[in-house]
């Protein structure tokens, strides 16, 4: 299987970062309301996840010739509509799912090296949080 062409990359990169985005923001949201919560320390780790995906995902747009989206992904408002913190976090989970998907279409389709294993890295912290949200919710 031939890698993509860096068009395709960049703008492959893009929508990951519209979407990390989203999920930095609503986490950061998600740690100031529920702050000191059963939940604190596993929203601090996904935000923390989101966070280096974001500026990992915009170093790799900006090294190879394109320019970082500033654009947050539709999820944010989405996710932010759900009523509490259960159906917030069990929807941060879809978007983490669906995160995982693309990356899972194309990580084996890179070439190795950096980028590949950085992906790998951005691949497993979110089946990591996926697996630790699904275990949080199901004690609530």
């Amino acid at each position: 299987m031939q890698q993509p062409d860096t068009a395709i990359l960049i703008q492959f990169l893009n929508t990951l970062l519209e979407a990390e985005r989203a999920g930095a923001k609503a986490a950061t949201l998600f740690h100031r309301e529920y702050a000191g919560g059963p939940a604190e320390q596993l929203i601090e780790q996904v935000r923390k996840d989101e966070a280096w995906c974001c500026g990992m995902l915009s170093g790799w747009i900006s090294r190879l010739g394109g320019t970082p989206s500033e654009r947050t992904g539709d999820f944010l408002e989405k996710v932010m509509a759900k009523p509490g913190l259960e159906a917030r976090l069990s929807f941060l989970n879809r978007g983490q799912g669906w995160v995982v998907d693309r990356l899972e279409e194309m990580v084996p389709r890179l070439d190795p090296g950096e980028l590949r294993e950085d992906l790998q890295r951005m691949l497993d912290a979110h089946h990591h949080n996926i697996g630790a949200t699904a275990a949080f919710l199901q004690t609530r």
